[in-house]
């Protein structure tokens, strides 16, 4: 058996292939793809085989999906290519006779209405068209989506979002890519789906509530319209169009888009998903140990 990651050069692919070989799974029966392969050294260093992936370049998919059981297909990051780029992958599973792709979606695809849900929506649709036998890892927020912005929350004393009171059942990147791992292991995944996220879903007044907790540092919740929001994370630095799914993304948190109540992701990972205290705890030291 084969498998291959694509994205392995990214933060949750990579996570993945090391759940992968946590699993016992054969360091030469993996096979890691990504653009710079640079990045996959150390792990061609421990047997696992590396194939150079471009989701724009068929030819490297075709050349990579060669052989393979099973292919993780994780979502490409270039919002508004992703879906020819996810064409492109699925199409060249369909031409190696792989057995299973299994695709990491986003939460309640099918009734959700954010704007970043458009292409993952598509793309299940493609997946259903191609005839390939696939499984749909729906998964919610990552919680680095927050941890990572916590120098910024402790700057202004605030975390701003346009979220209002809704809840988001956010997950450490860990836990998705060992729940993506449990099923890449298994048989008879085909035409599953998982909704996957955390068991303890929070709003944003929480969030940074768990952040002053962490830090002893005060920090609010400023919840603003999504045009607001969109203006304060330009100035940030974001570009406008990117700034805006952002911000519209909080409006599907505020509806309830983002919220998972499965079990499905503990379930896989046979245990409970990291709590987005204990991961806020974690980022806070991090944090201080930089600044040490």
């Amino acid at each position: 058996m084969t498998i291959v990651i694509t994205g392995a050069t990214g933060q949750l692919g990579r996570l993945v292939v090391e759940a992968l070989l946590e699993n016992n799974v054969s360091a030469g029966q993996i096979v890691a793809g990504g653009r710079d392969l640079a990045k996959l050294g150390d792990l061609a260093g421990r047997g696992v085989q590396v194939r150079a992936i471009d989701y724009n370049n068929p030819a490297s998919l075709r050349e990579a999906f060669a052989g393979a059981e099973k292919v993780l297909l994780v979502s490409g990051s270039e919002v508004g290519q992703r879906l020819q780029q996810h064409r492109n992958a699925i199409e060249a599973a369909r031409e190696a006779d792989v057995g299973l792709i299994a695709y990491t979606s986003i939460a309640n695809a099918d009734n959700t209405g954010m704007a970043l849900a458009a292409e993952h929506q598509a793309t299940e649709e493609a997946l259903r068209e191609s005839g390939v036998p696939f499984v749909l890892l729906r998964n919610s927020w990552y919680v680095e989506n927050y941890t990572d912005q916590l120098g910024s929350f402790l700057q202004h004393g605030a975390v701003f979002g346009s979220a209002g009171d809704g809840r988001v059942s956010a997950a450490t990147r860990a836990d998705y890519a060992q729940a993506a791992a449990a099923v890449l292991v298994r048989e008879g995944q085909a035409g599953k789906v998982y909704e996957l996220g955390g068991d303890q879903p929070f709003t944003l007044g929480e969030l940074a509530e768990k952040v002053s907790a962490a830090t002893g540092q005060p920090v609010v919740y400023r919840d603003l319209p999504a045009e607001e929001y969109t203006r304060v994370l330009v100035g940030a630095g974001l570009p406008e169009p990117y700034a805006q799914i952002l911000a519209d993304s909080d409006l599907g948190i505020a509806r309830g888009d983002l919220l998972v109540t499965s079990g499905d992701l503990s379930t896989l990972i046979g245990r409970p998903a990291t709590p987005m205290h204990e991961a806020v705890r974690a980022a806070a030291g991090a944090l201080s140990g930089l600044k040490a």
